[in-house]
């Protein structure tokens, strides 16, 4: 007797600092989660044409836009079938008071332990 195994979660990681891009999505591919990245905004989107996650993880301080605006974007098309989380470097306070306005729905603080990101990504997709 076989088990069926569970539908994969699809998160999309958009970071702009190339190594956190990469152990983020490792990390995450290793807890069994279908990986996207993007480097920014606009490949963000791009890929949001094909691919619709359970969660984008973003940095905030990216190249062409900051991550408020992917936010708003994300939550204007998917409403909150898409949930959003922000990775903020310390003293982005009235930014991370922004976000929440804006719907995110959670956000760590670089640095930060891969660990406890997936556990709280879990916990939102739950």
């Amino acid at each position: 007797m076989s088990e069926e195994s569970p539908v994969k979660q699809k998160v999309l990681v958009v970071e702009d600092e190339r190594l956190l891009l990469k152990t983020i999505a490792f990390k995450l591919s290793k807890e069994n989660f279908e990986v996207k990245t993007a480097a920014d905004r606009r490949e963000a989107m791009k890929l949001l044409e094909e691919f619709t996650p359970n969660l984008v993880v973003s940095g905030v301080m990216m190249p062409f836009v900051n991550g408020l605006e992917l936010v708003k974007q994300v939550k204007d098309r998917f409403k909150n079938d898409v949930k959003v989380m922000l990775l903020t470097s310390l003293g982005q306070e009235d930014t991370v008071m922004k976000a929440f306005d804006l719907g995110v729905d959670d956000f760590m603080t670089k640095p930060f332990s891969p660990t406890e990101l997936t556990l709280r990504i879990k916990r939102l997709l739950k």
